[in-house]
């Protein structure tokens, strides 16, 4: 099945500026059409309780709420999709887990594993990491343009249609010479959340990406 994936991806994160509730407010007030709750601090009576709230913000506007892991949420909460952290993780028996409806995305930060996650069923795949990035740190080499531009070119050359997004520390001057490697979109977090005017940073982001 098919599942629409939108250009920009919107991460939240745990930071003092503002809560998830309060980041996705104004997120889908700028017009989100894509929110990724990412939050791995909370217990999960704190999570329903955040990703309630959120599901109805993005019902109002409606955006795709994607939940970063806790599968075991699934069907407690009007949730889309999960994306999924682990790289390891056998999306065959997600698949199985979750039905066919859910949108499930996966992390890679090599060739062979969008490979895998798209011999797999992944419906998308973050990508990276391209910069140095504090929301989610690793050890895992930086892609950087030429990265991506070799992965999207044997994507291209196995005929393989997966909506890649590069991830990582992406400030808005990267993303303009990011689209031109054919990746489908970017997904955002720091650059857009800790930002001095959160609304003002995600249309800049939107506005790169038309």
């Amino acid at each position: 099945m098919k599942k629409f994936i939108e250009k920009l991806h919107f991460i939240t994160h745990d930071i003092h500026q503002h809560s998830h509730i309060e980041q996705v407010q104004i997120a889908c007030g700028a017009g989100a059409k894509w929110v990724q709750y990412r939050c791995l601090t909370k217990n999960d009576e704190e999570l329903l309780e955040d990703i309630n709230a959120i599901a109805e913000i993005c019902d109002d506007w409606g955006a795709t709420l994607i939940v970063t892991d806790h599968i075991h949420l699934n069907g407690k909460a009007d949730i889309q999709g999960f994306h999924i952290e682990d790289m390891d993780a056998n999306f065959v028996k997600l698949r199985e887990q979750l039905g066919e409806a859910i949108t499930i995305g996966g992390s890679s930060n090599t060739l062979e594993g969008l490979i895998r996650l798209a011999e797999e069923g992944a419906d998308y795949a973050g990508f990276g990491p391209f910069y140095t990035t504090n929301t989610k740190p690793n050890n895992a080499p930086l892609l950087g343009i030429e990265g991506y531009q070799t992965a999207m070119k044997v994507l291209k050359e196995k005929a393989i249609d997966l909506p890649v997004l590069a991830v990582g520390g992406i400030t808005l001057s990267d993303v303009a010479p990011l689209m031109t490697t054919g990746i489908f979109g970017i997904a955002v977090s720091a650059s857009i959340n800790q930002a001095e005017d959160m609304r003002e940073a995600y249309l800049d982001f939107y506005d790169q990406l038309k």
